[in-house]
């Protein structure tokens, strides 16, 4: 037994080093990958208590996900519930979501009015004129938005979610107090990120900054594209390659650093107004450095740390993402549920048709769990954690994803009235598209999830090769290992348990969960033995991963929300319970096929049709619309 253990892990990635570096090469799986080889020493060591992560080593951590958080005071919970009425009523009565999607604009009665409410600034401390909102209200804030005007909500979120982000976050106390009150009173902000040449490839900016001689000041050249408010903005946070000398090696390299801009230092000017297939109203723009002269005390996040800090500002904002989703979904399930419950059809109301009642019975389920995502996250948060980025990349996904279908299938039960433009639901449509693209596309995203799990699950591979060059000193933990693949091989393992955490009547879901994270880590340690670090070139298996990896998560959050409900004897309980028992068995099945599909020589194959067959229509230049049976 000793020798086929050691055997299995010997045949694993040969350089770990190697396989870290190519990870490198992704963005989300590029760019964070390079700032995560910096601390992965750090948190292999701790060991994280991430539960995507640790689901890649089979593994249950549940200290983030049971008790479902409740992170705010009751004078939090008071504050909040003052907020959100005026915000519902400002939407429901002083914004027009149509004449701003016909005009392509928003009102500047509406801009005035939300500046007062104090709609820009939800997280900014009091003492720089802020909300001083923490996660879980600025999320709750946020769903309102998302109900009423995705486009509103951009503008909002652009300024603060990722704007002036970096400001709260990293941010020096000068920096903090020149230029959050200015951007909690009238400034708008903007992130400043994407250009030509990169778009998720983040290591591609052009955009220069040199440092003067004196090193009071940098000058910057460049342009970015797609820049939300980019047309608004007085404030910028923008990233350039900075020429740097390495300390190990004296060579010169470039490397992205994060600056904060001012529309008045000169030299940044933008185009027209993009026109946009949704979101109209925010303003979109192009954006142009020419000689822009920064002071040195504007580098925001140290010099050559713009990855880092962007990287920190995305993964930040992500929840929030989830909370406007989530009440998007609100307003387009309500839209159906209302036609449903009138639309009489063959003597009946539609509603009582089983296909529809299959399609709203999903759409619950869908906003369920994206809001369950949201409050999670955020109150993970809100009490200090640092081990959510897979989660927040996870919400960001899910909602997306989500609010299409929610959005998707009530145009469906509305039939032609969902297709009219007077119904609204069209304009939601349109709106939502963009969500699975911007702030790091979906792809990518399940990209990041997959290899950074993999990278987590491969630094304990290399712990146990270390092992077996010394193994009289790590005795404990080489056969603590060759015993618990003895009792996988033979089938007396236990998949991990967690029912006791889960309330009585959720405790057969929990079991599938168990379920699928023990089929998890076998999968994650066979494939890593299979491919290698080759591993980061097998994009038809990790979206794989990355999607049993979010059907596993799903599945925990619900849970632990559904038995809080439960356990409190809230008047949604049963509800909650039927609905957390459903999303379980459904994502366990997806989750058993999906992992199937990663380790297994037939799906390889089906893998390689797919490749050619992209590869044979991308040579012809798309699909020749002369290959019909009539050959012309």
């Amino acid at each position: 037994m000793m020798s086929t253990v050691s055997k299995a892990f010997v045949t694993g990635p040969k350089n770990y080093n190697k396989f870290i570096n190519i990870t490198s090469r992704y963005y989300g799986a590029q760019a964070a990958a390079k700032v995560q080889k910096k601390e992965s020493k750090e948190t292999n060591k701790k060991e994280t208590k991430s539960f995507v992560m640790n689901i890649f080593r089979g593994q249950v951590q549940t200290d983030q996900v049971f008790p479902f958080p409740s992170p705010l005071s009751q004078d939090q919970l008071d504050t909040l519930k003052m907020l959100v009425d005026p915000v519902d009523k400002f939407f429901t009565e002083v914004n027009d979501p149509v004449k701003n999607d016909d005009t392509s604009d928003i009102e500047e009665k509406v801009k005035q009015g939300l500046w007062e409410l104090g709609a820009f600034s939800m997280q900014v401390p009091e003492e720089f004129g802020g909300l001083n909102c923490n996660n879980t209200q600025y999320g709750r804030l946020v769903e309102v938005v998302g109900k009423h005007d995705l486009g509103v909500g951009i503008m909002l979120g652009s300024h603060q979610s990722i704007g002036f982000k970096g400001i709260l976050l990293v941010g020096t106390p000068e920096q903090k107090a020149k230029y959050l009150p200015r951007v909690s009173n009238g400034e708008y902000a903007a992130f400043a990120l994407t250009e030509p040449s990169c778009g998720s490839d983040a290591g591609a900016v052009k955009s220069r900054a040199i440092k003067s001689a004196d090193g009071t000041h940098y000058i910057l050249n460049g342009s970015k594209i797609w820049i939300s408010n980019g047309g608004i903005a007085d404030i910028f946070t923008v990233f350039a390659q900075v020429p740097m000398k390495d300390p190990e090696t004296g060579e010169i390299k470039d490397k992205v650093t994060a600056f904060i801009v001012e529309r008045g230092f000169g030299g940044l000017t933008n185009g027209p107004p993009e026109r946009k297939m949704g979101i109209k109203c925010s303003n979109t723009a192009e954006v142009y450095f020419d000689n822009v002269k920064i002071p040195a005390e504007n580098v925001l996040g140290g010099e050559g740390q713009g990855f880092k800090v962007a990287m920190n500002i995305l993964n930040n904002g992500r929840f929030g993402m989830a909370g406007a989703l989530s009440g998007t979904m609100i307003a387009c399930a309500k839209k159906a549920v209302e036609h449903a419950t009138t639309r009489v059809q063959f003597g009946k109301t539609i509603n009582e048709f089983g296909g529809v009642q299959e399609k709203i019975a999903r759409m619950a389920m869908l906003q369920y769990v994206t809001q369950s995502l949201m409050y999670m996250i955020s109150g993970n948060m809100d009490s200090g954690s640092q081990d959510y980025h897979l989660e927040a990349a996870i919400s960001k996904v899910f909602a997306s994803e989500s609010a299409w279908w929610v959005c998707d299938e009530s145009i469906q039960i509305l039939g032609g009235m969902g297709f009219m433009k007077d119904t609204g639901v069209e304009r939601v449509m349109r709106d939502l598209r963009i969500f699975r693209i911007f702030e790091g596309t979906n792809d990518i995203l399940r990209l990041f999830v997959a290899l950074t799990g993999i990278q987590y699950a491969g630094s304990h591979l290399k712990e146990l090769q270390k092992a077996f060059k010394n193994p009289a000193a790590n005795l404990g933990l080489i056969f603590g290992e060759a015993a618990k693949r003895a009792t996988k091989a033979v089938g007396l393992s236990t998949p991990p348990n967690f029912s006791h955490l889960v309330h009585p009547n959720l405790a057969e879901s929990a079991g599938l969960v168990g379920k699928s994270v023990e089929n998890y880590g076998q999968t994650i340690e066979a494939v890593l033995i299979k491919y290698g670090k080759g591993i980061v070139e097998e994009q038809f298996i990790l979206n794989r991963l990355a999607q049993a990896a979010i059907d596993t998560y799903t599945s925990v959050v619900v849970l632990s929300r559904a038995s809080r409900a439960a356990n409190l004897n809230l008047p949604t309980a049963e509800h909650e319970i039927l609905m957390a028992q459903a999303w379980c068995q459904e994502a366990a099945s997806r989750t058993a096929y999906n992992l199937k599909v990663a380790k297994s020589e037939k799906y390889t194959d089906l893998f390689k049709k797919y490749k050619k067959i992209s590869q044979n229509v991308c040579e012809n230049g798309g699909i020749n619309p002369a290959d019909t049976p009539l050959g012309f």
